[in-house]
């Protein structure tokens, strides 16, 4: 008569062996040494050897420098405007206000408007007001030549025409680069200028000009 084996005990069932495997394959021997290794990794996490705290500063400066590019390319970080002249000073309009440049060659004064109102232009078939900048700034003046152009510039609500000596062209200003607040200039003109490069270039605030109603003269029906 075969004799019953024995029934093993808790301590057998679950005491640590070096043999001893789950049914997964892997021992306990194999356990604690991941145990050691992700608890040695911790540590190094929390405590970082100077070599560590090097590779981390490396790291972080090039994304720094990473993200600082891509954001000196980003289209909202610049504004296309067209610069022009008045007198021996530099303006600019930001381009998306600008319908057109026209050449001004004759127009109709308005009697009874204020000096810097110049009066009425014929540009293609439309009768628009121009206002002349340098009067409205109190700039030195100069005398009206063949080169002086009209600049047609328009908003949803209003259009009109600002007279300039000269149109020199077409460039890209930096937000960054603009100065809103304007120390060295007074008056009028800090009022209605949107910002200043060190050029210097003077940025018109064409929304602020076509909404006050100190400056536009409507046009007759």
């Amino acid at each position: 008569m075969m004799e019953p084996k024995p029934t093993p005990t808790l301590a057998q069932e679950t005491g640590p062996h070096p043999s001893r495997r789950h049914k997964d394959g892997i021992g306990w021997a194999e356990l604690h040494r991941r145990l050691e290794t992700s608890q040695s990794a911790l540590r190094r996490g929390l405590n970082p050897t100077f070599e560590e705290k090097r590779t981390i500063l490396r790291e972080r400066a090039r994304l720094l420098a990473q993200e600082s590019k891509e954001e000196e390319y980003l289209p909202e970080s610049f504004l296309e405007v067209v610069e022009f002249l008045l007198g021996s000073e530099h303006y600019a309009i930001e381009l998306t206000y600008i319908r057109e440049i026209h050449v001004l060659s004759e127009f109709t004064p308005l009697p009874g408007t204020p000096a810097f109102v110049l009066g009425l232009a014929n540009v293609r078939g439309q009768i628009l007001s121009v206002i002349d900048i340098k009067k409205l700034f109190d700039l030195p003046e100069k005398g009206l030549t063949d080169l002086n152009k009209v600049i047609v510039v328009r908003t949803s609500h209003m259009e009109l025409g600002i007279l300039a000596d000269a149109v020199i062209g077409v460039r890209s200003v930096r937000l960054n680069e603009l100065q809103t607040s304007l120390p060295t200039l007074t008056g009028i003109r800090a009022e209605y200028l949107r910002g200043l490069t060190k050029d210097p270039l003077m940025l018109l605030d064409i929304d602020r000009i076509l909404s006050d109603e100190k400056i536009v003269v409507d046009n007759p029906s």
